[in-house]
């Protein structure tokens, strides 16, 4: 007795905050909650439409992340509500391009290419990079800055759930880990 437990099956989880994807989707929010004040008018259901939907893809991403400690399943579901949440906030902004007959960005056209270079950089990848933009641009300016944001949170939300997916198959998940942890120790003399 008082022998010391080595296996350790609840895995510290990393900082949500430094996630490529988070940092992404927290920017396509703070670009949405502007966007909606800016240019639809109130009482607008869209309004709350794009703002829950810009609020879920990054509330989901840390709740996935913070869960991953104890569930790779909730972790994986929570990253792909995340990823679904990102998916309808992008169809909002190409209908409000559309509606309006406004220009959605050709994903290989001069702006779009200058905007991946510019958001590729990692000093860019909070909100007050953006900031100057959202807040003398056009609406279809800004929707297209959106959607080029939220493109590529979806790409990285993407790999993550592949790298998710390949962890759960190789690692299985914590309830598989506990019971083996258990049955080390169970069947170590050691322990006896």
């Amino acid at each position: 007795m008082g022998e010391q437990v080595k296996e350790n099956f609840i895995k510290p989880r990393g900082d949500y905050r430094t996630l490529l994807s988070y940092q992404k989707a927290e920017i396509a929010y703070d670009i949405t909650f502007r966007f909606c004040e800016r240019f639809l008018k109130r009482g607008d259901r869209t309004i709350d439409q794009m703002v829950q939907s810009a609020r879920s893809g990054k509330q989901n991403i840390a709740e996935g992340s913070k869960a991953a400690a104890t569930s790779k399943e909730t972790e994986i579901k929570l990253t792909n509500v995340a990823r679904a949440s990102l998916e309808e906030l992008l169809i909002d902004y190409e209908d409000f391009l559309r509606t309006r007959d406004l220009k959605k960005w050709d994903k290989n056209s001069t702006e779009a290419l200058a905007l991946r270079k510019y958001a590729a950089d990692k000093s860019h990848n909070s909100y007050e990079a953006y900031r100057n933009f959202v807040e003398t641009r056009p609406p279809e300016t800004i929707a297209n800055i959106a959607i080029c944001l939220i493109h590529q949170a979806n790409f990285l939300l993407d790999q993550q759930l592949k790298t998710l997916q390949h962890e759960f198959i190789t690692q299985g998940g914590v309830r598989e880990q506990m019971t083996k942890a258990r049955l080390n120790y169970r069947n170590n003399p050691k322990n006896r």
